[in-house]
């Protein structure tokens, strides 16, 4: 019998696997996709997951790879309005930008060479059940049907979660006025590694550098997309910014709307939910990838001690109210970002703007924005 079935190979489930590996326990890490996924979605790692990574041996090479976002500037109608330096956390003074693609290959690589056999690909779980003693995996997979038994099974098979469908089938969702258009083109501002947000009566522009010359650039809309191109997406970020993206260098687009599902409870019995899992939010503000690689980092010794013999029960509890607690946070943070990027008549968006300048001249609020912007 496995000591942990982990239900998805996203960045989440491969550093849970990772953290479980390290400390010498059987695990295996069962992924629908038969390779890797090449999409860039998440890119933004903050500081204390930085830490983490840090701690298991992996943040290393993410670092040498990903560009260091040391400030984000404000601009609105073409003017500069306002800055924040990223600077707060003396080890890692910086939001890390990274692809998706680039982080799971290392994340994998880790586990793989922890233990070859860890990543079971081509493995869609369709029954998770739960018997008191240990928990039965069944999945289809293109050579015929498979099972796995384990002590405890994690579910960090994202937003889309089939395992949280059947354990809360009837979970709320919440829906958000927003949707958001990004796609990532060469880099021809002059920005260099700084983030910048363009506050405009249209919406927001969100703009962030990324490895290679690149960079990223989301746009809020005022309804879903409805399939816009690379040159469409460019035409939209010129008329808001100024700044025109090269159509022609563009390598991904892609439109999202929003909305958050927050689990009351994290652990069923034998059965653990785990990052997007257990608690969706919006993509704004790059949080959820790391909030599930806080989860792991914080369950991982409470497993450990477990597997030792160790009464865990009170841990458990702790760990579920802390974890909601900081999704909590994260959710109300992101809430907030959207708020700043809804449209506003110019003339309510220019005070607004004034305001939020002017706060940001003072050192304390300067740090608190700081402290909620990295996740602190």
């Amino acid at each position: 019998m496995l000591d942990v079935v982990i239900v998805g190979a996203g960045p989440v489930g491969l550093f849970m696997g990772a953290l479980l590996l390290q400390q010498g326990h059987d695990v295996r890490i069962l992924e629908r996709r038969t390779t890797r996924s090449d999409l860039s979605r998440a890119i933004g790692i903050h500081p204390p997951a930085l830490a983490e990574l840090a701690r298991a041996g992996v943040a290393g090479e993410l670092i040498a790879a990903g560009v260091h976002i040391r400030k984000g500037i404000a601009y609105s109608q073409r003017r500069k309005i306002a800055g924040l330096a990223f600077d707060g956390d003396p080890a890692f003074p910086f939001i890390l930008a990274v692809p998706q693609t680039v982080t799971e290959a290392v994340l994998e690589k880790t586990v793989l060479d922890l233990d070859p056999q860890a990543i079971v690909r081509g493995a869609d779980v369709h029954e998770v059940r739960d018997d008191f003693r240990s928990v039965r995996v069944a999945a289809t997979s293109p050579s015929g049907g498979r099972e796995f038994r384990a002590k405890l099974v994690v579910a960090a098979d994202g937003a889309h979660s089939a395992i949280r469908l059947r354990i809360l089938p009837h979970l709320p969702s919440r829906s958000y006025p927003d949707c958001y258009i990004m796609g990532d083109f060469a880099d021809t501002t002059g920005h260099g590694t700084d983030a910048v947000l363009y506050l405009e009566p249209a919406g927001i522009v969100e703009s962030f550098p990324l490895p290679g010359g690149v960079r990223r650039w989301v746009v809020r809309l005022g309804s879903p997309d409805k399939g816009t191109t690379a040159e469409g997406l460019a035409e939209l970020v010129g008329a808001r910014t100024g700044e025109v993206p090269d159509a022609a260098g563009n390598t991904m687009v892609s439109a999202f709307e929003v909305r958050s599902r927050l689990a009351g409870r994290m652990v069923h019995r034998r059965v653990v939910l785990l990052g997007d899992a257990a608690h969706e939010i919006s993509p704004i503000g790059g949080q959820g990838m790391n909030l599930g690689w806080l989860d792991a980092a914080a369950l991982a010794p409470i497993m450990d001690a477990s597997f030792a013999g160790a009464d865990v029960g009170r841990r458990l509890e702790d760990f579920e109210r802390a974890r909601r607690k900081a999704a909590r946070r994260a959710s109300h943070q992101a809430g907030l970002n959207m708020a700043l990027g809804r449209p506003l008549p110019p003339s309510t968006m220019d005070v607004r703007n004034r305001l939020f300048a002017g706060a940001l001249e003072v050192p304390a609020v300067a740090g608190w924005v700081e402290r909620r912007f990295t996740m602190r």
